[in-house]
């Protein structure tokens, strides 16, 4: 079945509104074992919407369009659908009844005669119940294809879809195969290198894909499996997934939606030991993801911002001879400031970041994006430097991550020696 999506606003086409509508919309066809075919967005502009209606409705066998039918001038899907089928616009009384019902029930609302506009329905089409808003939707037929017409606000689109438009295409699917999906989360290497990792491991022909999408700083991988019977998707799928396991390796991070802070509170939780952080170029940005987890207090003890000299030496007990001979941003600096926040508070674990995020502030030996990240634990402290490119916030970025993914490697690392902190 021939599935394509339609979104009208011009709040989309400026980018002032980020389109989630066709995403829930994918998402759920996959579901039904179905894939979205074709998208297309336009503007608030009547001639716009009646061309991607005609062309839409010529290779598809349903439309599903979002976006356009509330009460302002702007608003003119109604319309555009009536003028493309070549029907009538009247006032539909149970889209009325059901206008004033939803406005006198909704506190943000109230009862008003301009809101009978979204009344205003083709003929010949079939009501789709809002039950939280005011407007409804409604369904045609079309050059031998179904065109569903649904609000845009994406908390009503999302209930009438599953309602009701979702129901009525599975009736009409004869025969559906089974797709299931997931996700590997990595960050390290380049789209490039996780491409060639993981070259062979999908098999279009046999009905397994596999997608890259970069998140920076992070990517998703995304295996797919389609197949008649939901075993053998299921088996096809995890026979995949071990294999981009097992090559990509230590890049993963976790599957599915866990972020890596979650599966950091997992391994210091499991791991029963502590962390306190030192924060220099980024500014905390490390703390505020690591307490964004609830529970983070059973491990988390205390972040120190110590952006300035005078802060790492009172803080840190960095001494001000090393920070005058070899500067804030060096490997001495960095190693007494993991030794420093971590004797100061009595974590298990002291992590400290320093560096230059520019656009200010580079030399020729220490170039804008020069990092120094350490680690000090009870078998040790280590000190790496790196080298980011990029704008300031994405210099700051990479560090929050390059830094918070040492942490997860090391906690792998000493997972068999639980716990790894004997003092």
């Amino acid at each position: 079945m021939r599935i394509s999506t339609l979104s009208i606003g011009d709040e989309l086409i400026t980018g002032r509104v980020i389109d989630t509508n066709v995403s829930t919309i994918a998402k759920g066809l996959l579901e039904l074992g179905l894939h979205l075919q074709r998208h297309i967005m336009v503007g608030d502009i009547e001639p716009d919407i009646m061309e991607a209606l005609q062309e839409l409705s010529r290779t598809s066998d349903a439309v599903i369009v979002t976006g356009g039918l509330g009460p302002t001038a702007d608003d003119m899907t109604a319309r555009a659908a009536a003028r493309t089928t070549g029907r009538r616009l009247v006032v539909n009384e149970d889209a009325k009844h059901h206008v004033r019902t939803m406005s006198s029930q909704l506190p943000s609302l109230m009862v008003c005669p301009l809101n009978d506009k979204q009344a205003l329905i083709p003929t010949k089409t079939t009501l789709i119940p809002n039950p939280t808003g005011t407007a409804c939707g409604f369904y045609l037929m079309y050059n031998s294809c179904f065109l569903f017409f649904l609000p845009g606000v994406p908390s009503e689109m999302k209930i009438m879809l599953n309602q009701s438009v979702f129901p009525h295409i599975s009736q009409r699917i004869p025969a559906r195969k089974i797709i299931l999906s997931s996700h590997l989360n990595i960050f390290g290497p380049c789209e490039a290198e996780v491409d060639e990792l993981l070259n062979g491991v999908a098999n279009p022909g046999h009905g397994l894909s596999l997608g890259i999408c970069v998140t920076y700083p992070w990517m998703k991988v995304t295996l797919q499996s389609e197949a008649e019977t939901e075993t053998v998707a299921q088996k096809q799928l995890a026979i995949a997934i071990e294999e981009a396991r097992n090559r990509l390796d230590q890049y993963v991070f976790s599957e599915g939606e866990r972020s890596i802070e979650e599966v950091i509170a997992s391994l210091f939780v499991q791991c029963g030991v502590t962390l306190s952080l030192a924060e220099s170029c980024t500014g905390g940005m490390i703390a505020e993801r690591i307490t964004s987890v609830a529970g983070s207090s059973r491990y988390f003890l205390e972040a120190g911002v110590t952006y300035s000299n005078s802060s790492k030496q009172r803080q840190l007990a960095v001494d001000s001879q090393i920070l005058q001979e070899r500067g804030a941003v060096s490997s001495e600096v960095a190693n007494l400031m993991a030794k420093g926040i971590r004797a100061a508070t009595g974590s298990d674990i002291g992590l400290a970041v320093t560096g230059i995020a520019g656009p200010d502030g580079g030399s020729e030996e220490k170039p804008v994006g020069t990092v120094f990240i350490s680690l000090a634990a009870p078998d040790g402290c280590w000190t790496k430097r790196f080298q980011f490119n990029g704008t300031r916030h994405e210099i700051r970025v990479m560090t929050r991550w390059t830094a918070t993914d040492w942490l997860r490697r090391y906690l792998l690392a000493h997972l068999p020696d639980l716990p790894i902190c004997q003092t």
